[in-house]
């Protein structure tokens, strides 16, 4: 399979337009969507093709309820960090999207899994949860092409979350995932528009 120029730019736009959504209608997103992206989420490579995210779609209001205090608990935490003009500015981010979203998804990883016997991650076994972290990103852009947004809940206790959610002592909390329709298509990512960091550019060294 070779692809062309026009290939090319449709994922360049894709990946120029990813946003970290935190604006959502309440809509709902039809099942088949949702199963759309569920199979695009599986097209991700990982390690030793071991697959160690596991994925949760959290519906009860009380476990929502739950998650939502632990945001709050730990944002207040956070908010401590800064002072002056910088708390002012962090007390104004909108750094969740639990309010409205639709759907919310619990992403975890398999810190033993079975599957692929162990290769590839005996002297890094960090690589099952960066092999997450590719299937999240996966499920983002895939997201993304069919007009939906997603933003990722990160400010959570992960040593709550998993009791809370009754997971086995192997899954080890790596996100939690926002998605729905956005409330709006925001041509600058939040973070640039409020001044609080632009991007940079590490570039490559050579040695």
């Amino acid at each position: 399979m070779e692809f062309g120029a026009e290939d090319k730019a449709a994922l360049q736009r894709i990946l120029r337009w990813r946003r970290d959504v935190r604006h959502f209608r309440d809509a709902p997103v039809p099942e088949p969507l949702l199963e759309e992206l569920r199979a695009a989420m599986e097209l991700s490579p990982s390690v030793g093709n071991a697959r160690p995210w596991r994925v949760i779609r959290v519906e009860s209001p009380d476990l929502r309820a739950a998650i939502r205090a632990d945001f709050l608990r730990c944002n207040a935490q956070a908010a401590t960090r800064y002072q002056g003009r910088q708390r002012q500015a962090y007390d104004a981010l909108k750094l969740a999207g639990l309010d409205r979203a639709p759907v919310w998804l619990a992403v975890f990883t398999e810190i033993d899994p079975s599957e692929g016997h162990g290769l590839g991650r005996a002297t890094m076994p960090q690589t099952l949860r960066q092999s997450t972290a590719i299937a999240i990103h996966a499920l983002w852009l895939a997201a993304r092409v069919r007009n939906l947004g997603l933003g990722m809940v990160s400010i959570l206790d992960p040593a709550r979350i998993g009791p809370l959610l009754a997971v086995p002592e192997s899954w080890e909390f790596s996100a939690l995932l926002c998605l729905g329709w956005p409330e709006f298509t925001d041509d600058t990512p939040l973070l640039h528009r409020t001044g609080w960091q632009e991007n940079t550019a590490p570039g490559w060294q050579r040695r």
